[in-house]
């Protein structure tokens, strides 16, 4: 070889070598590239501060801040920020420095894990003539099945007739008891009654949208009692399933009148069963600290639905989410 052709080969190798240099193989599992180098990773729950200056060196590493958090060995600059479970699910286990924050619906509700979990569902009730299967979990529904037909159907409707036949005399006992007791009492209001006051209208008297008050007397005025919850928001959210016996018919001037947009309440028509408890946690989370389940309550005596506004209160009173309050308490 002639040293002309040496000296051109020379640059053409040295160009190689800085090409060579510039793009590094692949690092290792336990490290990671910066620039034409690989720096070892830094352990789970820790994040680079600064790179190492040498091939397979070590960077120096940080402990991820409270609130943060890296699973794996890693070269990141950053930690992860943990996630914040919503407010219809439980904390399973909390954020660390190493693990991110484990979240799952609350008991009686359920999110299954093949969709995406944008709130949590209320668990079904098998009817009465199924049994349950399987109870429900946070990620499965309750399962039922159909009892088994009895065996003898005409056996079945004679153990019915007995109780309906007795049902029935009772109530037209108590029909005749009563009437003569409405009876007596409108004679000693006839002869009681001041004059120009016709029997019988101490006893009838109109409310306001114009239904009979029936037997109530003329001065009586019924008071809704004011409900103290014994468990703060929680005791609110396990009476959402009271609700259910709303009629359908109301369904929007509810949620209206509780200030619910129209468009979010058009937009959950489809759910159907989960539409009350969805439109509940939307008005949940629009009131916040001020939600309360008298206004609920209070907006279903505006809407002349008392006796709705009743049963929820009682269920509300028998699984102990609430107490009333004192009258003491009110004055």
């Amino acid at each position: 070889m002639t040293p002309s052709g040496l000296y051109l080969k020379i640059p053409l190798v040295f160009c190689f070598l800085r090409l060579t240099a510039a793009f590094p193989h692949s690092c290792k599992d336990d490290a990671y590239p910066h620039g034409n180098i690989c720096c070892r990773n830094c352990p789970a729950g820790q994040r680079v501060v600064s790179h190492c200056s040498t091939a397979g060196g070590e960077s120096v590493c940080e402990e991820c801040q409270d609130g943060t958090f890296t699973e794996h060995d890693n070269g990141l600059k950053q930690c992860f920020k943990c996630a914040q479970c919503r407010s219809d699910q439980a904390v399973v286990r909390r954020c660390s420095h190493t693990q991110e924050t484990e979240c799952q619906c609350t008991a009686g509700m359920f999110c299954s894990p093949d969709e995406a979990c944008e709130v949590c569902r209320r668990c079904s009730s098998c009817a009465p003539d199924e049994e349950t299967v399987r109870n429900c979990t946070s990620t499965t529904n309750t399962e039922c099945k159909k009892n088994a037909p009895k065996s003898d159907p005409d056996s079945e409707k004679a153990a019915w007739i007995v109780p309906l036949v007795v049902m029935a005399a009772a109530l037209i006992i108590a029909g005749i008891i009563i009437a003569m007791w409405r009876r007596r009492r409108a004679k000693e209001s006839q002869s009681s009654a001041p004059d120009g006051l016709k029997a019988g209208q101490l006893f009838s008297v109109s409310s306001s949208d114009g239904r009979s008050n029936g037997d109530r007397p003329l001065l009586e005025e019924e008071s809704f009692p004011k409900l103290v919850p014994n468990n703060g928001d929680d005791s609110l959210r396990k009476c959402f399933q009271f609700f259910d016996e709303l009629d359908f018919a109301f369904h929007s001037r509810f949620f209206r009148h509780l200030d619910v947009s129209d468009n979010d309440i058009k937009s959950k028509e489809h759910l159907h069963e989960d539409k009350i408890y969805v439109l509940l946690n939307i008005w949940l989370e629009m009131k916040g600290r001020d939600a309360s389940l008298n206004d609920l309550l209070r907006a279903l005596l505006d809407l002349n639905q008392r006796r709705t506004a009743e049963n929820i209160k009682d269920k509300a009173l028998q699984y102990g989410h609430y107490t009333c309050q004192s009258l003491e308490g009110n004055n």
